[in-house]
């Protein structure tokens, strides 16, 4: 008799090892910024030996063990499973509009519903591998940074208030001379005539700073500085949030759009491809589009996959010393075209 087989005859709890988890609940919610924002649920893991540590997974990570589970154990005929299926809970379906705030404080409930009646399950069910590995600690779990977590909050950017009328003199601030409208929630939106508060220099082309009690950065040409930051502070006081830098290009018949991207991501970071792509159709306002570098020969190379992003970056890594480019920028840039032009290619052999 297999073992799943016979533990779930014999319905003995005590056979599981006891690292097995046996609750898990969502202690908190944690914002993750780069080239795509996205939510984390930060889950305390409790297992049968008692240890508990905490794990960090998206909600598409709880949807993929949920396809692995019921393309494995439910049955064809839910009135009548047989001896290796079982009914599987529920999962909240996937959200494609509004706030992710809001999604990811609305899903807390329903998944930590769903993890109790996972766990509850027969016994056998918990020694599948995809459930074992969704629950275990791994390295980049045990490293995260731990953060005072909900139900103790966890700490938030301040924003930087003007309490004293004086002080309106006083603050480094500018005047927006024209709109714009932000790529990310890293981004301010900004109007024709607000005053900002500035708080810090991104790069020579980006500040960040404070209006409408919101914090965030804007390109410093679509604003008239009034009084500059300090000296001490114009390349950052390194207490609020770092920035990168990327540029890229978007070339198209008419002409080649250049756009400044920063994101909250270190400068030796690869990024996913998929994140890559999801950004630049982001800032680009366009769907069907392809991703590419230059190399040395200057010809451009269509990206397609991951192992294309680490070439590019290898490639860039060893073309710096040739390009003078500012601290915070990425040493590698994005050439995006349109997915059905291919003239942009040398197609000499």
């Amino acid at each position: 008799m297999s073992l799943p087989r016979q533990l779930r005859g014999e319905s003995d709890f005590d056979q599981l090892p006891h690292n097995i988890p046996v609750t898990a609940t969502i202690a908190d919610i944690e914002e993750k910024k780069g080239f795509i924002d996205y939510f984390m649920f930060v889950i305390e893991v409790k297992t049968k030996g008692g240890s508990k540590y905490l794990i960090y997974r998206r909600y598409r990570e709880f949807f993929n063990l949920h396809q692995i589970l019921e393309s494995k154990y439910s049955p064809e005929d839910p009135e009548r499973p047989g001896p290796n299926s079982c009914i599987l809970p529920s999962i909240p379906g996937k959200v494609f509009i509004g706030n992710k705030r809001e999604i990811a404080e609305s899903r807390i409930p329903e998944l930590n519903t769903y993890m109790k009646r996972l766990l509850g399950l027969p016994t056998w069910l918990l020694l599948e591998e995809a459930l074992r590995m969704f629950f275990y600690q791994t390295d980049q779990d045990s490293q995260h940074e731990l953060r005072a977590l909900r139900r103790l909050r966890p700490p938030t950017r301040k924003v930087k208030t003007v309490k004293p009328k004086m002080d309106l003199f006083s603050s480094p601030r500018a005047e927006v001379i024209f709109d714009f409208r932000g790529n990310s929630k890293a981004e301010l939106n900004l109007k024709r005539g607000e005053v900002i508060f500035l708080l810090q220099r991104v790069n020579a082309d980006w500040l960040e700073g404070t209006v409408n009690n919101q914090t965030g950065i804007f390109p410093q040409s679509f604003v008239k500085i009034i009084k500059p930051l300090p000296e001490s502070d114009t390349e950052g006081d390194g207490e609020g949030n770092t920035y990168s830098c990327l540029r890229c290009f978007m070339l198209t018949p008419p002409g080649v759009d250049t756009r400044d991207v920063c994101v909250q991501e270190n400068l030796t970071i690869q990024p996913r491809y998929k994140d890559l792509l999801s950004r630049m159709r982001n800032v680009f306002k366009e769907d069907d589009i392809a991703l590419n570098y230059r190399d040395p020969e200057g010809d451009l190379i269509r990206i397609l996959d991951d192992e294309d992003v680490q070439l590019m970056i290898k490639e860039s890594r060893g073309q710096q010393g040739k390009v003078k480019r500012p601290v915070n920028q990425f040493p590698w840039e994005l050439h995006v075209t349109l997915a059905s032009d291919f003239s942009v290619y040398n197609a000499e052999a």
